[in-house]
């Protein structure tokens, strides 16, 4: 169900790499994806970095006065320069003159932005950023939210995110019934916190998903689970392990394969899987994590995210935009309502 005309607005000037590996990514996207980049910020910096003989017929630059630094306080950043490129991106969605959004600037300014412009989804409290695993079941990953948007969380936001979780596995990346689990220090129904035995209770009783109970961590990337709820202190903490491990893992190939004649040979032969082990596990083929609850499709990137990484997200917008994730998450919730009135 695929369509050629979304239209994705793009923070230029977001990331260590911007807006070089942004406008490289942004251009790949058009040409193999099919999508309508709209080139957020300082127009001579992005004409600089656009590759000879671009298509303009497809890509547009729309000006940004200002960028919003690493280092700044978001909100207040978002409220002071009201014509930072992330700003001007998300008032290109909340106009209908886009259909998504994508930074890898400063994540809290992203979400801050979104929520100021875009504003939160009936029913939802506080939007999860949502970031996708691999697994050791090939073709089976792990939504993990949130990520890093709630420090601290209630047990009806952990409930929200597991509806929010379980529409984007089902809607986008094709789960037929997802699994979810809330991330405990134990499988049994009594462990953890009040908060996660208040929750624990609210997702047993919640008919909208399915809900197979606590996930250890050791079961994160075992492929049980489809989708994953934890605050925003844990998720943060898991992902960014979750990196390093893989990194790890990847340099260690890279330095040990190849070692002496018979390493050299095999890792000739082996070269097709090293591709594929890299595409499991390296993040950039992710791309980026999906901010859910908030009124638009609004996609946040690492700060380090290079072209491949920019393309990846750009994909990940236009299969959210392509199948109606918005739509869906805002009918659910408004079923939800009338159902608890």
């Amino acid at each position: 169900m695929g369509s050629t005309g979304v239209r994705i607005a793009i923070d230029a000037m977001g990331g260590d790499h911007a807006p070089a590996e942004i406008v490289a990514g942004a251009i790949r996207a058009r040409e193999e994806l099919g999508v309508k980049v709209l080139l957020v910020g300082d127009p001579q910096q992005i004409e600089a970095a656009l590759p000879p003989k671009t298509n303009m017929a497809e890509v547009e630059i729309v000006p940004a006065e200002d960028a919003i630094a690493m280092d700044e306080e978001p909100l207040n950043a978002v409220r002071r320069k009201r014509k930072a490129s992330i700003n001007v991106a998300m008032d290109l969605v909340k106009q209908q003159q886009a259909d998504a959004v994508f930074s890898a600037g400063h994540s809290g300014a992203a979400m801050a932005s979104a929520l100021l412009r875009l504003g939160r989804l009936p029913g939802i409290d506080r939007p999860a950023i949502g970031t996708v695993f691999p697994t050791i079941k090939a073709g089976k990953p792990v939504l993990i939210l949130d990520v890093g948007a709630n420090v601290d969380c209630r047990p009806k936001f952990l409930e929200q995110f597991a509806v929010m979780g379980s529409a984007y596995s089902k809607y986008v990346l094709g789960t037929a019934e997802p699994k979810v689990g809330l991330l405990n220090i134990g499988e049994e129904d009594t462990k953890g916190n009040e908060v996660a035995l208040r929750a624990h209770q609210l997702l047993r009783e919640n008919t909208q998903i399915s809900f197979i109970g606590n996930a250890e961590g050791r079961d994160v990337l075992s492929g049980d689970f489809d989708v994953i709820v934890c605050d925003g202190f844990v998720g943060n903490v898991l992902l960014k392990f979750a990196e390093a491990v893989g990194g790890v893992i990847l340099q260690i190939l890279r330095e040990e394969l190849p070692q002496g004649l018979h390493g050299q040979i095999g890792t000739a032969i082996l070269k097709p899987n090293l591709k594929r082990i890299k595409q499991r596990m390296d993040h950039a083929e992710h791309g980026g994590a999906l901010l859910l609850g908030v009124d638009g499709v609004c996609l946040i990137g690492h700060g380090s995210s290079q072209a491949p990484s920019v393309f990846n997200a750009v994909r990940m917008a236009k299969e959210a935009v392509d199948n109606q994730v918005l739509q869906r998450l805002r009918s659910q919730y408004e079923a939800l309502q009338r159902d608890s009135d």
